[in-house]
C-alpha cells in the first residue's frame, strides 16, 4: 500500500479505471461472438445486423482507447470477409 496520498488515489483510480477497460473489452468480445454465431447461422440477414454492431463495438473500443486502431482495422476487415463470405 502507497504511503503518499497521491500515490493511493493513483491506485484507485486503476482500479476503476481496469474494470471499466475489461468491461468494455468483455462486451466487445460478446459482440464478436455473436456476430461469429450468425454467420455460423446462415442467415444473411441477422448477420448483417450483428455486423453493424460488432463494426460499433470495435470503434467503441477504439475511441475509449481499449484497443489500437490498426487492431480495429483489422478485426473489421475479417468480419467483413466473413459477411461477404455467406452464401
Amino acid at each position: 500500500m502507497p504511503n503518499i496520498k497521491s500515490s493511493a488515489k493513483r491506485v484507485q483510480i486503476g482500479k476503476i479505471n481496469n474494470a471499466r477497460n475489461k468491461a468494455v473489452k468483455s462486451a466487445l468480445k460478446t459482440d464478436l461472438k455473436k456476430f461469429d454465431a450468425a454467420v455460423n447461422g446462415g442467415d444473411k440477414a441477422i448477420a448483417e445486423g450483428a455486423y453493424k454492431v460488432a463494426v460499433k463495438a470495435v470503434d467503441k473500443a477504439v475511441a475509449k482507447g481499449i484497443i489500437h486502431k490498426n487492431n480495429a482495422a483489422h478485426k473489421k476487415s475479417k468480419l467483413t470477409v466473413k459477411l461477404n463470405g455467406m452464401q
